[in-house]
């Protein structure tokens, strides 16, 4: 429990000169051999979701449908990896100082308006669950125009939080569990026992 003031280690990591180890990163979220997309200057700015591990895979649909709502989620972005990387080395991360910080630049944003049709806003609507609970919580009736997105279970992890790989590519074995002195004693990384 933080007290009143104090960091996060995810935040204190973040706003350190040294900040994360991306080669680390890259080595416990990504499948074997895999690594960032780079931009042309060789700067590691993304992992896509065919080369995470499914472990990650389920971190990253957590986050985007929960904590950080993104609309699309076929990557993630460098400063969404180093907080799954936090995550998953058991740093302290302040996750309602993180949706309070989403919701205050969420709501700061202009709207931005649809290629083809300028009356429609191009950009989702986030935080659909927290909303719609808000409203009924106040006893607004709650008739939804879009499906919110279905619970994480063992179906959908199975479905959905594979790793893929790239056509022509060979299968490439999938880790799943950080190095050895990252895991808790029974080698497990917490989420993964409710599986």
């Amino acid at each position: 429990m933080l007290e009143e003031g104090q960091e996060c280690e995810f935040s204190q990591r973040r706003n350190r000169a040294d900040r994360f180890d991306e080669e680390a990163i890259a080595q416990l979220l990504c499948i074997l051999g895999q690594d960032f997309a780079r931009t042309a200057a060789e700067k590691r700015v993304q992992i896509m979701r065919t080369i995470m591990t499914t472990l990650t895979q389920m971190w990253m649909t957590l986050l985007l449908s929960n904590a950080l709502p993104s609309d699309h989620n076929s990557n993630l972005p460098l400063p969404k990896c180093q907080l799954v990387y936090a995550i998953l080395t058991r740093m302290s991360v302040h996750v309602a100082q993180l949706i309070a910080d989403a919701i205050y630049l969420f709501a700061g944003m202009p709207p931005t308006r649809h290629p083809l049709d300028p009356d429609k806003s191009n950009r989702a609507l986030g935080f659909l669950a927290l909303i719609t609970g808000l409203c009924q919580s106040f006893g607004v009736l709650i008739t939804p125009s879009k499906v919110i997105r279905p619970p994480i279970t063992r179906a959908f992890i199975e479905k959905y939080c594979k790793p893929r790989q790239a056509q022509g590519d060979a299968p490439q074995a999938a880790h799943t569990l950080p190095p050895p002195h990252q895991a808790d004693p029974a080698g497990s990384l917490g989420m993964e026992r409710h599986l």
